[in-house]
């Protein structure tokens, strides 16, 4: 059942199932976050949310456990989002469940996430599934987000409780620029717990110059706000969107794990290809 994140076991003490049991998944419409910043309907941007499952476990035929990484793509049409923690629960639910092979495990998250997803509505858009054998963990690189860091930047910063998008301004009377810029100091809560999530940002744009003294302080201005990784993604593109109005803009998050599962979301304003799903040094 689709409902607030109140009534998801997020903050709750939980008994952890062993056996598969998808209707532990607790979907969260994206709606009434959207809605806050002015979007209704099908959104104005595209993208979508990057997970990364560390802690991935089921047994096979015989009984032996068998263990990989999985990298799921979640699509930003979507109606809903999965509650994290309910997702670490889900994947919990394999550890006592034999399952004949790896691709029937990816098969299952799939048409599970996918189906939480839209919760009862038609699956528009599936999530995708891609799961990383042990004897290919070597491959799972770690790079930091390209671009120019603001973190550079010798700065006074005294807003930390909302995002304030009034610290945003960019130059509009001169020659429009195209470049990567970047910080590692994002900080938000989440917004059940009150407990820290700490990320990265990547805002790759082209459109009049935005001021990167402002840009780091709006950055940081999240720094007690609470709300999910997704929502503070979007509202950090609808602000530098509608504020600085950039020809192209795109801002991607990559939050440190938590209880093995990291978010990253990702929003454009113009179809493109997906970032990579590599892991930053602190994930």
């Amino acid at each position: 059942m689709s409902a607030s994140a109140d009534h998801s076991p997020l903050g709750k003490a939980v008994r952890y199932a062993d056996q598969y049991d998808p209707a532990l998944l607790f979907p969260i419409p994206r709606a009434p976050q959207r809605a806050q910043l002015g979007i209704t309907g099908q959104p104005g941007f595209f993208g979508a949310d990057l997970w990364t499952a560390f802690e991935l476990s089921w047994l096979n035929a015989r009984g032996k456990p068998q263990v990989a990484i999985a990298h799921i793509m979640v699509p930003c049409e979507s109606t809903h989002i999965v509650e994290s923690k309910s997702f670490k629960l889900y994947l919990n639910s394999f550890n006592g469940t034999r399952i004949g092979d790896a691709q029937e495990v990816q098969r299952r998250i799939q048409a599970d996430v996918s189906a939480a997803l839209w919760q009862g509505g038609p699956v528009r858009a599936s999530a995708s599934v891609r799961l990383i054998a042990p004897e290919d963990f070597d491959r799972e690189a770690v790079h930091e987000l390209d671009g120019l860091s603001l973190d550079r930047l010798d700065i006074d910063c005294d807003v930390y409780e909302q995002p304030a998008p009034e610290l945003l301004t960019a130059v509009f009377d001169e020659q429009p620029v195209e470049e990567t810029l970047t910080s590692r100091l994002l900080k938000s809560n989440c917004p059940v717990t009150g407990q820290p999530d700490w990320g990265s940002v990547q805002i790759r744009y082209a459109g009049p110059q935005i001021d990167q003294a402002g840009l780091l302080r709006y950055i940081i201005s999240f720094r007690n706000h609470n709300d999910f990784h997704e929502h503070c993604v979007e509202r950090m593109f609808m602000d530098i969107w509608q504020r600085c109005r950039p020809a192209k803009l795109s801002v991607t998050a990559r939050y440190t794990r938590r209880g093995g599962l990291d978010i990253n979301p990702w929003r454009t304003s113009h179809p493109a290809k997906p970032p990579a799903n590599v892991r930053t040094a602190r994930q």
